[in-house]
């Protein structure tokens, strides 16, 4: 009896000792710390849909990652950030001692778990090891999925993601596609280069088009073999942690650089070339505009 007093008794202090080690090393190391995720702000970004009621069953407990309520409680491995919260750590404890705790209350999107009811027994399930715990569920559809290693930086990517397949026309027109960038701004600068797009195919056909047509035309004539391009003269290889879509940026801003006036003039596969051969190589001089790209696209991806 008294070893179970004791081992009771561990579990908040060595959880909260836990706590402070990891906030201490994330400072030192000058990294951003990983909060408990927000179920509005998930929901919010991603465009939670409806919801369905799911029932009982065992989870993973590794596959919870939110709250609807306690980010000031938890951090994302639920230890305890605050020392108020004992009292209520060790009752919980004491009525379950064996883990077989009742099941906890959770919200479902994509295979993770967003806690409503059931805090201190998903924190006291982590620190004794517990790999499944029974929970009633409500899943929630959302437009766009939560991603795999869901931080509020990847969840901030994906909800730019969906604004700008929305607001392009492209996600109707070519479900199929898939637009990447490592930093949100690149939407905002590709949903530009769709709308001149679609600006000079109007002039061009004499005819207003829809959001769809022009984004479909966009990505068949221009985005698509500018990448296909890419990969022909081994533009990909020489930025192996870029994506397709910051290489099509870079293209551009090349040959924007090149012809100012009429960048239409340098066809894909110069533009291509162009900016392969502007990729800074040691004691190779290289214009302040070049290097100001290359230099934002390194920090990017690096």
């Amino acid at each position: 009896m008294s070893e179970r007093k004791d081992y009771l008794s561990s579990s908040f202090p060595k959880a909260r000792r836990q706590e402070a080690y990891r906030r201490l090393s994330t400072v030192a190391k000058g990294r951003e710390q990983r909060p408990l995720l927000s179920l509005d702000e998930v929901s919010r970004r991603l465009g939670a849909l409806e919801q369905t009621y799911v029932g009982v069953r065992p989870i993973p407990v590794d596959k919870i990652v939110g709250t609807v309520s306690r980010v000031d409680d938890f951090d994302r491995d639920f230890l305890p950030k605050r020392s108020k919260i004992q009292e209520r750590w060790q009752q919980v404890e004491e009525s379950w001692p064996d883990g077989d705790f009742p099941p906890i209350v959770v919200y479902e999107i994509d295979g993770r778990y967003f806690v409503v009811d059931g805090h201190h027994r998903v924190a006291i399930a982590k620190q004794r090891g517990i790999e499944m715990i029974d929970a009633e569920i409500t899943e929630l559809r959302s437009r766009t999925p939560l991603p795999a290693d869901a931080d509020v930086g990847s969840i901030i990517m994906a909800e730019q993601e969906r604004r700008f397949m929305e607001e392009s026309g492209l996600g109707p027109a070519r479900r199929e596609a898939k637009v990447e960038f490592s930093r949100p701004q690149g939407y905002i600068e590709l949903l530009e280069h769709i709308k001149i797009h679609g600006f000079h195919l109007m002039m061009e056909r004499g005819e207003v088009l829809s959001p769809e047509d022009i984004a479909a035309d966009w990505y068949d004539r221009v985005y698509v073999p500018t990448i296909e391009a890419i990969r022909r003269e081994g533009l990909d290889a020489m930025w192996p942690k870029a994506t397709d879509a910051d290489l099509f940026l870079w293209v551009g801003q090349r040959r924007r650089e090149l012809f100012p006036d009429r960048p239409e003039d340098l066809d894909i596969e110069g533009a291509v070339r162009a900016a392969r051969e502007a990729t800074p190589r040691p004691k190779r001089r290289v214009s302040s505009a070049t290097r100001r790209v290359t230099d934002r696209l390194r920090r990017n991806v690096d």
